[in-house]
């Protein structure tokens, strides 16, 4: 006999799947999800929920690293492995690079990841500079976030602004007058974390306007489907921010289908699950739509210096819907 908290994981499988047939045939594009923290799975239940592409901002990994060589290795695992493991599902994997506002305090490795940051922003799939803006709102945040603005602003790149989470209204007003201070155009800067009490401020200066799906925080699905309904589709774009936390990497496709239960048309749902994501990155002349209309030829044989995503014996999954692990 099976427990409560086993029936209850087994209608909430069926309900995932009820919902998902629901936007069956439609095309997603994550522009804000840490797949460094997620597992090989994962890509599996996106490219199979419909997911074709999506961008890693570099972040803050839980813990503050001690020194520069830490940066390089990640800075260089996002724009070389994760790209190899996304592709072996069929995803495009795009990334944006800069010093998170949380270890911008950390003045002197700041530094030193400044020097760092030219030899990574023109890289092939990097798409802007980012996540980058306040975190404590603190002197040294602002100096950096300045400092990244003026390299986002040389190399022609978007902008990808993490918004806080504690004072957010003023930290996200803050965020964007020195982006216009620094002569940014608004639609190059994709505002991102956004709630009820700041959307309205950043669609207004011509902002892009990005929600996180996260759960028990930031921002839920049934509250982004009012969002949509009172100010349409229009400079808005919805993400995962999956990571290390408790959150889910099928964020962007579960809010559409709610989308779809609650009336939304589908030409507004692909706009702010899949099309504003790619016009505001594609700014960056490393993205574009044809691009995601490219079938990847998926090899798992295949291997990253060296390394491949299969283990021991292991051959590609196909059967996905087997409960059997073989």
């Amino acid at each position: 006999m099976c427990s409560y908290h086993e029936q209850d994981r087994a209608s909430m499988g069926q309900r995932i799947a009820l919902d998902l047939e629901l936007v069956k045939g439609l095309r997603f594009f994550d522009p804000h999800i840490h797949m460094v923290s997620r597992t090989t799975d994962d890509y599996q239940s996106m490219a199979d929920a419909g997911i074709v592409g999506l961008i890693e901002p570099a972040f803050w990994l839980g813990q503050p690293r001690t020194g520069i060589d830490t940066f390089r290795d990640y800075y260089s695992s996002l724009v070389g492995w994760e790209r190899f493991r996304a592709s072996q599902f069929g995803i495009r994997h795009f990334c944006t690079i800069g010093l998170n506002s949380r270890e911008a305090n950390n003045e002197a490795l700041a530094e030193a990841v400044m020097e760092l940051l030219p030899f990574y922003i023109y890289k092939e799939g990097v798409v802007g500079v980012g996540e980058i803006g306040f975190d404590d709102q603190t002197a040294a945040e602002e100096k950096y976030y300045r400092l990244q603005l003026e390299l986002a602003k040389e190399a022609g790149l978007p902008v990808q602004v993490h918004t806080p989470h504690r004072d957010k209204t003023r930290g996200t007003s803050r965020s964007m007058d020195i982006a216009l201070e620094h002569g940014l155009d608004p639609g190059m800067v994709i505002i991102d974390h956004n709630t009820e009490e700041t959307v309205k401020e950043v669609l207004d200066k011509g902002f892009w306007a990005a929600f996180t799906i996260y759960p028990f925080t930031k921002m839920g699905n049934e509250r982004m489907v009012q969002i949509v309904k009172e100010y349409g589709p229009e400079r808005i774009m919805v993400n995962s921010a999956a990571d290390w936390g408790i959150s889910d990497p099928l964020a962007v496709p579960k809010t559409a289908a709610l989308m779809v239960k609650s009336g939304i048309s589908k030409v507004a749902i692909e706009l702010v699950c899949y099309k504003n994501a790619i016009t505001a990155f594609a700014q960056s002349g490393q993205l574009d739509e044809g691009l995601l209309n490219e079938k990847i030829d998926v090899d798992q044989g295949q291997k990253f210096e060296g390394n491949s995503i299969l283990r021991g014996g292991q051959q590609p999954r196909r059967d996905t819907g087997s409960i059997i692990i073989s």
